[in-house]
């Protein structure tokens, strides 16, 4: 009986595929119809779709105002009017089962006619627009002020063909160094405006020509039909064409949180909403800033350059620092305006400079012109505004090289922050392992079938579950055309088991749709891990109820199974404890347990079931599927275990599985991590105390069978317990859990566009790996800004202190205001392009986590910068007071070997900065191309200035000996920096 029942299903559906493809055949044949000697054949029209063509209505007379206003509104009547969604559809050339023709021409027709689904953002900023900003900086006024003044009484007192120089010089110096910034914002400005750009560009699924296809959602256009599932967000405003249970969240366009239901007397959908709940098809009727989302999208666009934590922190420490410099800089010209106007200042020829009345009044305000200028170079020095351009520079160059790496920071914050985590809770689907699953055993009832034909078989249809249907083993997705049902071979026993898994799972194929009423969908619940269909066989009144999900959640449901020969058996103590030990035992090779169970029942006085009954079902089987773990993700679980990073795993698999997976993975060690707290299940943590659970977490490294909010609670434990959490989440409902971490990561290919939004960074390609490179580069972050702090922060000290007891003590500062200016170039634009790109290195991954309240300068730092700004400011001081007798020249000599050898010392000095704490400052300098052109380039403009720049930077031609003593004395920070490094330093923990 049950055989003959499975044999009449299969041949059903056989037959009802075999009619249809031919008739589509027949239809779809556009020549003249040929006959046969024993046929005659009937040319027949598709009336239906031909009078629709015939249609006089266009789209070209449509005002696409009144659809926009139509749905904004949600005005039914108007929709009444016209005829409703099919009409519509009509109206834009749409078919409802294929969607629009999706050709070049037809694109551009729709988008001349209802516009292109972008925004208007606000105009970029102009290169000229950073360079106003640069320019108001009020340093840079008073020196240009200054340098005016200067160049005015100079040119009177020298005339014009010596008197410019000085003031002109200073100018120069401050536009280039004005540009060098200028140009470095604008070309940031526009990295952020790129990665705003891609981050903005989500993907969803249209049809077109009779095929689903995943597009950009700036190319959707007005007549395309959208398929919209849970998670997703709607790209444009439309009317509901067909679905089920679809609900959508508008409370980004209204305020209001309560869901909305969308069916056919509600069929109205708004750009921006999120679908919370079901599936279904939306037809597009208005694009762009002809939406309800437009206006919103172009006055609240998402802008890149917000503020982080680390650039307020620095911006804090740079006001410090810049605090000093003032009173640097306030007490250096107060010192020199007393030697000068009590005569204690004379001039190159041992002659006082200010000699009461008799001297004139031009001199004396080129003086006190040039000691402000002095003063306000002092300021220029002091103030590490190099900071924030070297924080910036860090951010643009890794999210850069982070997109390369599969990893697109959506947020500036999660750079820096990431770099501090503690604790990565992953996902296992698609992130620690392939997504590939492959069947490995197949049970029918209590017998595993172990022959090749019944794997081949069984993949055959898991093929085609997945890419012909596209359908998963989490829920029910609806596709209009999908392909033909496999060919599936084996023993009739096998034959019709396996016709009711692929039933069971795909109850929404074409061919299996003509034969049964789809009476009610369940989706697939997270809390029973199972889903399932009610439907009713056509002219028949036996209604079925079909279930497919986790192996020990359908058996519970079961009293009865099928044996290999198709007859139905009670399922006792004994069998349910047989059946157990084998989904146990499958799960121990970490497979993922799949069953399949119906139930069939007479409709009662004609009362259709508005549920699915989930006892008394019969077991069909199940199958094992092997989802194996991505080859390199031990490696950087490994990583991660060393960088002082804990991994916990959190999977709906059942807790056999999970630490099956997890031992594969390395996140499980077999010698250490096997106790009964190691791993546990979502239900018992969540009825954990809040005690139990603070003390319970730290242990716990793999959460099975767990529900998004016990990922949600998980990470509030951690929280609480003082950890950086970096969460990674797929679904809708991880929103919550990655909102809640301080670093949120979302599947790029699984991930819902509502996980998207709710992320800070997104992981394209889905891997385990990805995650590891983006700690890995938020490390590199902090650790790259640390270096430039050091390098800045040890010119900043040895400038000042240089200037300061230099013009206590000989009433001059040993560095001009362009020569200065030259060393601020150095420090802010080139140092930090120089330090800021290096690239992370394994090292990085060998360090516990830096705390975010952890301080920016830390000992070590202090310990390199102290030893390099005492060596730099001894050698200045001697050469300022006793460079002449040592090397034999005279002032202007002596003035031009200061410069230089303040100079190098910076060049030198970034070679130390590279390496905090190793002695050797040289590894991996060969890969950092760009810190090689920056030393080069900088080596290059100082030979330039010294050697052809002399009235420009005040300078003297130095001869070969006089340029190896200030590359010798360079030289020696090297020595220094390595013998400093033996000083041992107190790190706190």
């Amino acid at each position: 009986m049950h055989k003959r029942r499975w044999r009449l299903a299969i041949t059903a559906i056989y037959f009802t595929r075999v009619l249809t493809s031919l008739s589509k055949k027949i239809l779809n044949k556009t020549g003249p119809l040929l006959r046969t000697l024993s046929y005659v054949t009937i040319d027949v029209h598709r009336l239906k779709e031909n009078s629709s063509r015939e249609k006089p209505a266009s789209y070209f007379n449509v005002d696409p105002k009144m659809f926009s206003d139509m749905v904004r509104d949600k005005n039914f009547e108007s929709l009444s009017q016209i005829g409703g969604v099919k009409d519509i559809a009509s109206i834009l050339r749409t078919e409802v089962r294929d969607g629009i023709n999706g050709g070049e021409t037809d694109l551009i027709q729709r988008k001349i006619v209802f516009g292109e689904n972008t925004y208007r953002n606000p105009p970029a900023k102009g290169f000229l627009s950073f360079l106003s900003a640069a320019f108001k900086d009020t340093t840079i006024i008073i020196l240009l002020v200054c340098a005016v003044l200067s160049l005015t009484f100079g040119i009177k007192q020298h005339g014009w063909r010596d008197g410019w120089y000085e003031g002109g010089s200073i100018i120069l110096a401050v536009i280039m160094v004005v540009s060098v910034s200028a140009v470095s914002n604008f070309r940031q400005s526009r990295q952020f405006d790129k990665l705003s750009e891609k981050s903005s560009d989500i993907r969803v699924e249209v049809v077109r020509n009779g095929r689903r296809r995943p597009i950009s959602i700036f190319e959707v256009v007005v007549g395309d039909i959208v398929y919209l599932k849970i998670g997703d967000r709607i790209p444009a405003d439309g009317l509901f064409l067909e679905g089920h249970s679809l609900e959508v969240d508008e409370s980004s366009m209204t305020g209001e949180i309560d869901l909305i239901e969308i069916y056919e007397r509600s069929p109205f959908m708004l750009s921006g909403a999120k679908v919370t709940d079901g599936f279904g098809f939306m037809l597009v009727t208005s694009v762009g800033m002809n939406t309800a989302w437009g206006r919103m999208m172009s006055s609240t666009n998402r802008d890149l350059k917000e503020e982080t934590p680390l650039q307020a922190r620095l911006s804090k420490l740079s006001s410090c620092i810049g605090n000093v410099g003032f009173m640097v800089a306030a007490l250096v010209l107060a010192v020199l305006l007393i030697r000068y106007f009590t005569g204690n200042t004379k001039d190159d020829g041992g002659n006082r400079e200010f000699i009461g009345t008799k001297t004139m009044f031009g001199d004396v305000m080129n003086a006190v012109v040039g000691m402000i200028a002095a003063a306000v170079i002092i300021i220029v020095v002091a103030i590490p505004e190099g900071l924030p351009l070297a924080l910036t520079l860090t951010l643009a160059y890794s999210m850069k090289r982070m997109m390369a790496d599969h990893a697109l920071v959506r947020k500036l914050s999660a750079c820096e922050t990431m770099g501090s985590a503690t604790t990565i809770c992953t996902d296992k689907t698609g992130t620690l392992t392939l997504n590939e699953m492959e069947v490995t055993e197949f049970w029918l009832g209590k017998e595993a079938l172990r022959d090749y034909t019944s794997f081949d078989m069984a993949n055959n249809v898991l093929k085609f579950l997945h890419q012909a249907v596209g359908l998963n083993t989490g829920g029910m997705i609806y596709k209009p055309h999908s392909a033909s049902i496999p060919e599936i071979s084996g023993s009739p026993t096998e034959k019709a088991i396996l016709s009711w898994a692929v039933f069971s799972l795909a109850m929404d194929i074409e061919e299996v749709k003509q034969n049964y009423e789809t009476i009610h969908v369940e989706a697939f619940n997270s809390l029973k891990k199972k889903s399932g269909v009610l439907v009713k066989e056509n002219g028949e009144k036996t209604i079925h109820t079909h279930w497919k999900g986790a192996a020990e959640m359908i058996l519970a449901s079961c009293s009865t199974y099928y044996d290999r020969a198709g007859m139905r058996k009670t399922i006792g103590e004994e069998e349910r404890l047989q059946l157990g030990t084998i989904i146990k035992n499958m799960a121990a090779k970490s497979l993922r347990c799949i069953a399949f169970a119906h139930k069939e029942m007479a409709e009662e006085d004609g009362q259709i079931l508005e549920k699915l009954e989930e006892n008394g079902l019969t077991f069909l089987g199940l199958v094992g599927l092997k989802d194996p773990c991505r080859l390199e993700v031990k490696t950087a679980v490994e990583s991660c275990r060393a960088a002082g990073v804990n991994i916990k795993m959190i999977t709906g698999d059942n807790v056999h599985t999970a630490r099956a997976i997890a031992i594969e993975c390395g996140i499980l060690n077999v010698d250490e991590n096997l106790d009964h707290e190691s791993v546990v299940e979502g239900v018992h943590f969540r009825h954990y105390s809040p005690e139990e659970r603070l003390e319970k977490i730290n242990k716990i490294h793999v959460m099975a069978r767990s529900t998004p909010f016990d990922k949600l609670l998980m990470v509030q434990c951690l929280k609480q317990k003082g950890h950086v959490v970096a969460v990674t989440g797929d679904g809708t409902n991880d929103a919550p859990a990655l909102k809640e971490a301080d670093i949120g990561l979302s599947m790029g290919i699984q991930g819902t566009e509502v996980a998207k939004e709710s992320s800070d960074i997104v992981i394209l390609d889905d891997n385990f790996t990805s995650v590891e490179t983006a700690l890995r580069w938020g490390r590199c972050v902090y650790s790259n800004i640390q270096k430039f702090i050091q390098f800045q922060l040890t010119v900043n000290t040895a400038a000042l202190i240089i200037n300061l007891v230099a013009a206590i003590a000989s009433g001059k500062v040993p560095l001009t205001a362009v020569q200065l200016l030259w060393v601020n170039l150095i420090m802010d634009t080139l140092g930090a392009l120089a330090l800021a790109t290096e690239k992370p290195t394994n090292d990085l991954m060998k360090k516990p986590p830096v705390g975010r309240s952890e301080p920016l300068i830390t000992i070590i730092m202090w310990r390199n910068l102290i030893a390099q700004a005492l060596y730099q400011v001894t050698i200045v001081l001697v050469l300022h007071f006793k460079g002449v007798s040592i090397f034999g020249v005279d002032k202007k000599v002596n003035s031009t070997l200061i410069f230089n050898s303040f100079v190098l010392f910076q060049v030198f000095n970034e070679f130390n900065a590279r390496k905090l704490e190793k002695k050797n400052i040289f590894t991996g300098l060969l890969t950092s191309k760009m810190f090689l052109a920056i030393i080069g380039i900088t080596i290059v403009i100082q030979v330039i200035m010294v050697e052809s720049l002399k009235r420009f930077a005040n300078t003297q031609r130095l001869d070969w000996g006089q340029w190896g003593a200030c590359i010798g004395l360079a030289a020696l920070s090297w020595p220094i920096g390595w013998l400093v490094k033996f000083i041992p330093v107190s790190i706190e923990d």
